[in-house]
């Protein structure tokens, strides 16, 4: 999947009318997120796996969604309550991440 295609599809996702920019910018932190999942020894690693393609745009329009509530643990408003996992993108989202393992 090419960075335009996860640019099209995170906007078929939030509807957003943010520019590009904005949410190239969060696929950008979504794939870093997967990445320090994925490889947490190494930080040479730039490109995320194929195979977390679909995951990296998921955690972009979890991200995007979040704005304006960052770490929002309860929220309650004319009968709409909120609360979040955690402050950060949720440890169910990264679960289908498999850390990779070397040899010293």
């Amino acid at each position: 999947m090419t960075q335009e295609e996860k640019l099209t599809a995170l906007k078929a996702m939030v509807g957003s009318s943010d520019p590009d920019e904005v949410l190239s910018t969060y696929l950008t932190l979504a794939g870093r997120k997967v990445l320090a999942k994925a490889y947490p020894y190494q930080n040479d690693v730039t490109e995320v796996p194929a195979q977390y393609a679909y995951l990296q745009v998921e955690i972009a329009a979890y991200m995007l969604n979040k704005r304006g509530a960052e770490g929002q643990t309860s929220h309650s408003e004319n009968g709409v309550s909120r609360s979040y996992e955690n402050g950060d993108v949720p440890s169910s989202m990264l679960k289908a991440v498999v850390p990779y393992c070397g040899v010293i």
